[in-house]
């Protein structure tokens, strides 16, 4: 497993001038260690190592990553579960970069109450501009919003409360 090479590419935000966070960077790194461990298996342990092998683990949220990438896998069959009902088609189906940011996001989504929902949405729409398929951040937009209406439906709630205000 130490062939990265079909992984998405850690790429540096040149382009724009932004520093991004360590929680940008994490989630970048969570994409990758999700996406190796539905595409070739794998023990978090083994996968969170190779990953820490790369120059750029250095500028992460390492708690946040270890946390989350050990937590997807524990619990993927209870995400699958959650995610599929909001899908037009089965999960293993989505490309493999999209199916890694469902799976991260709807982690956080359930299990870091204290990341506002909107804050999730809007990584993974950047995430998945940067590593999926062309029209791959519309598809992972329509299933977040989707997902957080059941799991955060009073935080969404009150947002709109305050926005009418």
């Amino acid at each position: 497993m130490s062939d990265t090479s079909t992984q998405p590419d850690i790429k540096s935000d040149q382009s724009s001038g932004k520093t991004k966070s360590r929680r940008r960077v994490a989630r970048e790194f969570l994409v990758q260690g999700i996406y190796q461990w539905r595409v070739a298996g794998g023990y978090a342990a083994s996968i969170e190592q190779q990953l820490r092998e790369s120059e750029d683990f250095k500028q992460i949220d390492t708690k946040h990553f270890t946390q989350v990438l050990h937590g997807v896998i524990q619990h993927g069959e209870a995400l699958e579960q959650t995610i599929q009902p909001y899908l037009d088609r089965p999960l293993n189906e989505l490309s493999p970069v999209e199916a890694a940011i469902l799976y991260l996001s709807t982690y956080e989504l359930i299990h870091h109450p204290e990341i506002p929902y909107r804050s999730i949405i809007n990584e993974a729409i950047e995430l998945a501009k940067t590593y999926g398929g062309t029209d791959g951040h519309k598809y992972v937009n329509g299933v977040l919003d989707k997902l957080a209406l059941k799991l955060r439906s009073v935080e969404m709630q009150a947002h709109k409360h305050a926005k009418n205000n």
